[in-house]
């Protein structure tokens, strides 16, 4: 019996998936997410062995709570440009700035250090330098300024492709675990369990099949085939820049993936929402 298997021995089988939700939830969020029976721990840290598959369901909450709200803007009359901000905001807000910590410390270690170690020395500090606050910056413009063109195109219907954006960027975002040791020994990358092959594949599909739905169901099928290619591709290049400058990942270096990630998703769903047309 694996050690995974073993923690959950005591579990019955129908509590498990709603367990690692909770766990998954608790992560990613500052949700006050109560603890579960038969829960050992609430606050210890996540096996993603066990909860990889969770990721994207968690992350289409946290971005579905989001969009719900820049929904509810719309309905109100209110422009697209606020329900934008209002979407960003709260899932700001609902995150703890979780990913775009992540990316601020990416940028100020990867462009601010000239070696691996003063990178990662940098990227330990918690002061934001410049290149943290350019990325951070113009990550938040670039989500702003789409999820605009988004609740512009679809009204309150953006809430339903906004939600799967977000669960399946933070699926995409583990791949870097698959292909890189961590970069530190010490760090919580390198002490937190990362999910095997078969359990990143999962998570990878659960993200996909929940995006397909989503676009199945606001009659946008196209972007399917437009919004994987260049998420991959952003991944991929976050990938060969973690190797290239610290020769591994951080929890950090993930975090910024995801910001990556959902960038490019996002770009594409609105592309492909401008070339359909307004709903």
């Amino acid at each position: 019996m694996d050690d995974n298997a073993s923690a959950e021995a005591g579990i019955p089988l129908p509590l498990r998936p709603l367990i690692r939700l909770a766990q998954t939830l608790r992560f990613y969020s500052r949700l006050p997410v109560p603890r579960l029976p038969y829960e050992a721990d609430p606050h210890a840290m996540p096996d993603f062995t066990a909860i990889a598959p969770a990721v994207p369901v968690a992350g289409t909450i946290l971005s579905g709570i989001g969009a719900l709200v820049g929904a509810g803007a719309v309905l109100l009359g209110l422009s697209a440009g606020i329900a934008a901000a209002l979407t960003l905001c709260t899932i700001v807000i609902i995150t703890g700035c979780f990913h775009e910590d992540g990316l601020a410390d990416a940028c100020d270690g990867l462009w601010g250090g000239m070696t691996p170690e003063r990178r990662l020395e940098i990227m330990r500090d918690s002061r934001v330098g410049a290149y943290g606050a350019a990325g951070l910056a113009l990550s938040l413009l670039l989500r702003f300024a789409i999820l605009s063109e988004l609740f512009r195109l679809m009204g309150p219907y953006a809430a339903i492709a906004i939600a799967p954006i977000g669960g399946l960027s933070r699926a995409l975002s583990l791949i870097p675990t698959r292909f890189l040791e961590p970069a530190r020994t010490g760090g919580i990358a390198a002490a937190t369990l990362m999910p095997e092959t078969g359990g990143l594949l999962r998570a990878i599909a659960i993200g996909i099949v929940l995006f397909a739905g989503a676009m199945l169901l606001i009659d946008l099928p196209q972007a399917l085939a437009v919004a994987l290619p260049p998420a991959m591709l952003a991944v991929g290049l976050a990938v060969r820049v973690m190797r290239h400058k610290i020769g591994g990942f951080t929890g950090d270096l993930l975090g910024a993936t995801q910001q990556l990630a959902e960038i490019a998703l996002l770009l594409a769903v609105a592309g492909a929402s401008a070339a359909r047309g307004p709903l």
